[in-house]
């Protein structure tokens, strides 16, 4: 007889699938009952993971009373923790306490492994379509040019309409030092040119040699203001 593929925490969903493939062809000669009691056992033991579970779940529940709900919704009423054990052992589900701090807890009818399976590709899913939004920095002298000012200008603005923030500078060299206005205006005139699609976070701050400000892009309810 071959040996059981490895199974338990840590270990990928299709090697669980495997062992239960392999369970059940080791069961089959004795019959549909005891082929029944093995996947059951399975499920409770070994696919459900205590360290990963985040839930009290069968023989874990120990409260006195406890609500039932069905897999359906249906609520079932109010029963020991033992009697509600038996109806997910009748229906072949766990039992899964979703409300503790109920009065009495509230605990439903599930499998357990399956709504796992689901909340764990939720939450990838969730995160593969999250964004993390990036600063972008834009540089200018207090001399710039038109046609360089016009670049950087655009260079923002797609920066912003990607959802970043962007960070634009200028830096000041030598006797600029004296007239840091221009600096001032040059970013508000910036500001000024993204208003249709940023916001300045702050007016600018002149820090050392360098004076900046902030955009951000403007979500959907201040587009509206």
């Amino acid at each position: 007889m071959s040996s059981p593929p490895a199974i338990g925490e840590g270990v990928n969903m299709e090697n669980n699938h495997r062992f239960a493939v392999w369970l059940c062809r080791v069961a089959e000669p004795f019959g549909s009952v005891f082929l029944c009691g093995c996947v059951f056992l399975w499920r409770r033991c070994i696919c459900i993971s205590s360290k990963e579970k985040g839930h009290q779940i069968n023989e874990d529940i120990r409260d006195k009373e406890v609500r039932l709900v069905s897999a359906d919704g249906e609520q079932l009423g109010i029963m020991s923790a033992q009697e509600a054990l038996e109806k997910a052992e009748e229906a072949n589900l766990d039992l899964v306490k979703i409300s503790p701090n109920a009065v009495p807890p509230v605990c439903k009818l599930m499998d357990y492994g399956k709504f796992k399976f689901e909340q764990t590709k939720r939450e990838k899913e969730a995160k593969k379509n999250q964004r993390v939004v990036e600063i972008k920095e834009v540089r200018m002298s207090p001399s710039i040019d038109s046609n360089d000012f016009n670049v950087k200008l655009r260079n923002a603005q797609k920066f912003l309409a990607d959802g970043d923030r962007v960070k634009v500078t200028v830096r000041f060299r030598g006797r600029e030092m004296a007239h840091t206005e221009i600096g001032r205006d040059l970013l508000l005139k910036f500001a000024e040119q993204c208003a249709e699609i940023a916001t300045m976070d702050k007016e600018p701050k002149l820090d050392g040699r360098h004076m900046s400000i902030f955009l951000a892009a403007k979500t959907a309810k201040d587009s509206k203001k």
